[in-house]
């Protein structure tokens, strides 16, 4: 019974945001609620609520932080010099414009953080893409991809809880996975390449006159916007509601999406806003690559180092304490937006897990596995990788059920190792999962409604993971 009401409340969860009956916050919290009573344990709601919430609250206060710092960091033109780069490379080109998406979120990706890597890419491609009228759905798909794929990397996530519960070596993982990830990766690219061609048909050719008209200003479009950027509503459309995966909002975002010149004359972010630090550029590349150095190398917990950091990043950069309450207030509205989705969320992860719900759909999973697919448990984990880590938490997934696959597959004779690599394949399509925070960083700032990012990502991602899949068992690492 646990088992259908388990699978019931996650459909239940999708079907209405994707049909926007609900708002992501409200189902989080409320179908979970529903659900709790419906198994019975209705009394010890509250008791999962709080042990949610505790498991998530250092993500929360990482997301926050770590919003702060970089949008200091987008606010001061840390970032300048890759906009203009990426800028130079799509011109007023849609198909460009996509594939640049793409090559900047993987570049991006290498810190291992997607909450980083989402907020640096829509910081600078959004422009763009409300310029272009460009569906925006394609540019929260496409990055949330290429993050998918990098985020294998041993300092990511996944590979390291991989490389702990099987007690294996996170290195021996990773590396041979390579060539099947870089197939992935160019698989990711491939893809861009066609959604941008499509969108390049969708919103015609655009001369850069065309593109750089102004339209009125009508709502806040991204941090390291200028002082006197005003905050609307989120009223424009998303990207999936305009053709053929959907269009951007109406309203262009004025000047808070001009500036950053390329040499053709299209505009990112402002050159001329009141926030940059020109002459503090060195000292914020050092401190970033220091935070990045530090979060690596484990030093202090993420939490901490972005609390410092940002607090660090305040202090030189805007020493003026009414400076400071502007550069935080400017930011309010995504850590407000961010936070909250995380803590609804821990009502959902807190059920999920406090009733007995993931245990009993993981091992029904594993129970349904056919005895003569025993030999092919590599394949077997890869496949289960994608629902299993879309449904439930990185933790959950390699603490919880990668080891009873790894023993079914020593059983068969088939490595560790092999089920370790295996169960990575479905990243990309886990970037996307309700239940990772970042995602909402990504959807938030871009101004897309989850639903229309579901609808739109998930079969992209699923055929991504499948080729990685196909690759690794061409090339013999799985």
């Amino acid at each position: 019974m646990l088992t259908i009401l388990g699978f019931a409340m996650i459909a239940t969860f999708l079907v209405l945001i994707m049909m926007k009956k609900m708002s992501p916050i409200a189902a989080l919290v409320l179908i979970p609620a529903l659900f709790c009573v419906f198994v019975g344990k209705g009394a010890h709601l509250g008791d999962y609520v709080i042990d949610g919430v505790s498991s998530l609250a250092p993500t929360a206060a990482m997301l926050m932080f770590a919003i702060v710092y970089f949008g200091v960091m987008i606010d001061v033109g840390l970032f300048d010099p890759i906009v203009r780069a990426i800028l130079k490379f799509c011109k007023a080109d849609p198909m460009r414009v996509v594939v640049g998406t793409a090559l900047l979120a993987a570049i991006v990706s290498l810190d291992g953080d997607g909450s980083t890597t989402f907020m640096i890419t829509v910081s600078a491609m959004y422009p763009l893409y409300k310029r272009l009228k460009m569906s925006l759905v394609v540019m929260t798909g496409v990055a949330a991809m290429a993050n998918g794929v990098m985020n294998t990397l041993p300092w990511g996530g996944p590979t390291a809880r991989a490389a702990t519960a099987l007690k294996v070596d996170a290195t021996d993982i990773f590396v041979p996975m390579i060539p099947a990830l870089a197939v992935g990766l160019v698989a990711v690219v491939v893809l861009a390449y066609v959604l941008g061609l499509r969108e390049r048909r969708r919103v015609g050719t655009l001369t850069l006159d065309e593109a750089l008209v102004r339209e009125p200003e009508t709502e806040t479009v991204l941090v390291g916007a200028g002082a006197g950027a005003v905050s609307g509503g989120s009223g424009a459309r998303t990207g999936a509601d305009r053709g053929a995966a959907g269009g951007s909002g109406e309203a262009a975002d004025g000047d808070a999406g001009s500036g950053g010149a390329s040499d053709d004359g299209f505009q990112g972010l402002d050159p001329n806003r009141p926030t940059l630090r020109p002459k503090l550029y060195w000292f914020n590349a050092l401190l970033t690559v220091a935070l990045l150095t530090a979060m690596i190398m484990e030093l202090l917990p993420i939490p901490v180092l972005f609390l410092l950091g940002a607090a660090l990043a305040l202090t030189v950069n805007f020493p003026h304490i009414p400076d400071q309450k502007a550069r935080i207030a400017a930011h309010a509205d995504n850590v407000l937006n961010v936070s909250g989705m995380v803590f609804a969320a821990a009502v959902f992860t807190g059920v999920l897990t406090g009733t007995g719900m993931v245990d009993h759909m993981a091992n029904w999973l594993v129970d349904t596995i056919p005895d003569g697919m025993g030999p092919q448990m590599g394949l077997v984990t890869g496949l289960l990788s994608l629902p299993l880590t879309y449904f439930m938490s990185n933790d959950g997934f390699y603490f919880g059920v990668l080891p009873v696959l790894a023993e079914a597959g020593q059983a068969h004779g088939v490595s560790t190792l092999e089920i370790a690599r295996a169960s990575i394949v479905g990243q990309p399509l886990h970037m996307s999962s309700p239940l990772v925070p970042a995602v909402y960083v990504l959807v938030g700032m871009a101004k897309v409604e989850f639903g229309d990012h579901t609808r739109f990502v998930v079969k992209w991602a699923v055929l991504t993971s499948l080729v990685i899949l196909a690759a690794g068992i061409l090339f013999g690492i799985i």
